[in-house]
């Protein structure tokens, strides 16, 4: 089916609407990676030195954060998002707006970042660690100049999936009141039948996608 470019407002949208969407995603993305990323590193750490192979095992430990991070995941993204509303108004005042978005696009992020981060961390040469230990080293010196610095390009690549999966939750969150790219392609492109505006929306997410792959290859450069 051809696309009617005469009968597509997403010209006339693209100023008021389109780019304000465009600056709401990027909030929510960056705004949302940073607070999942205090919080999986966190949760990663507490995984890896309670590992049963890690510096301080401790299979109680390991369990409660290791089931915490399996029952997140185990949940679709836009249902966790809905099944967050709440905490979302009494946190924020209002469950919708980008700004209230920020809430459950942490919740569903950071677990997937913990996971990640304690794989690229238990990957680490235990040889490597082990002439650490030798030479006296803490847990925590371990973990922060040993086990961080090996695992640095891994944790880039993981990063990068991890941003690129939270810009499409960000376009899901859309469809729930969050607004955003997601919300211009469900209101002004699908519902509204204008098939330009919402492969106009698209091609901003390829965009988008392509400079958070970009920035990953380069950052894994650096650390590799």
């Amino acid at each position: 089916m051809l696309i009617d470019f005469a009968q597509s407002r997403v010209f006339e949208y693209l100023p008021k609407v389109i780019l304000p969407a465009c600056l709401a995603t990027l909030a929510m993305l960056v705004i949302s990676l940073l607070l999942s990323t205090i919080v999986g590193v966190s949760i990663a750490v507490m995984l890896t030195l309670s590992h049963p192979k890690g510096l301080a095992p401790n299979r109680y430990l390991y369990r409660i954060f290791n089931t915490l991070i399996d029952a997140i995941r185990s949940f679709p993204a836009i249902i966790l998002i809905v099944l967050f509303t709440p905490l979302t108004r009494w946190l924020i005042g209002t469950s919708v707006g980008w700004i209230a978005a920020v809430v459950p696009l942490t919740i569903v992020a950071f677990p997937a970042v913990a996971r990640l981060i304690e794989n690229a961390l238990l990957e680490v040469d235990k040889n490597v660690i082990l002439a650490a230990r030798s030479f006296g080293a803490s847990n925590r010196q371990i973990i922060t100049k040993v086990m961080f610095s090996e695992a640095a390009p891994a944790i880039v690549s993981s990063m990068t999936f991890a941003s690129i999966q939270l810009l499409a939750n960000t376009a899901l969150a859309g469809a729930v009141g969050a607004g955003g790219l997601g919300a211009v392609a469900l209101t002004y492109g699908y519902q509204r039948f204008d098939d330009l505006m919402t492969y106009a929306v698209v091609f901003i997410l390829s965009v988008i996608v392509l400079v958070i792959q970009y920035i990953g290859r380069i950052t894994y450069r650096l650390f590799k």
